[in-house]
């Protein structure tokens, strides 16, 4: 896989999360306060404004919320890819992320709206951090 875009260290918001991307696991942040899943990573709680949060570890597994794909694209990192997906994923844990449906043959046929996927991480050049990508279950 073509190297991706990487995240750039120190970044309060979202490190805790690909600290544990690193670690093979797909972590979110709920707020103490109030208990709502505050997805994207971000310093505070959108609900109350609560700056007390705690990260959880996710099972990684959801459905296709909405997707596109993309067919042509020169931006570094993604040329070699072909046809690919870009997608919504609601995941079970009650929060919806940005990524890619991976493993399927055809993107334009194979990816419908509801299908299950699950995480997993897709290995970047040594040292980097991988990107979490889903694949049908």
């Amino acid at each position: 896989m073509p190297k991706r875009p990487q995240p750039r260290f120190p970044e309060p918001n979202s490190q805790p999360f690909w600290e544990g991307v690193r670690e093979g696991e797909l972590r979110y942040p709920t707020c103490d306060a109030c208990s709502e899943v505050v997805f994207y990573p971000r310093l505070h709680c959108p609900f109350c404004g609560s700056r007390e949060l705690s990260w959880k570890v996710s099972r990684g597994e959801g459905s296709v919320y909405t997707y596109s794909v993309v067919r042509q694209n020169r931006m570094p990192g993604f040329i070699e890819l072909g046809a690919y997906s870009v997608a919504y994923i609601d995941l079970d844990e009650g929060f919806r992320m940005l990524s890619s449906v991976v493993g399927v043959d055809d993107p334009t046929r194979d990816i419908h709206i509801g299908q299950r996927v699950k995480v997993e991480f897709e290995p970047q050049e040594e040292g980097d951090y991988p990107i979490p990508v889903f694949r049908p279950i």
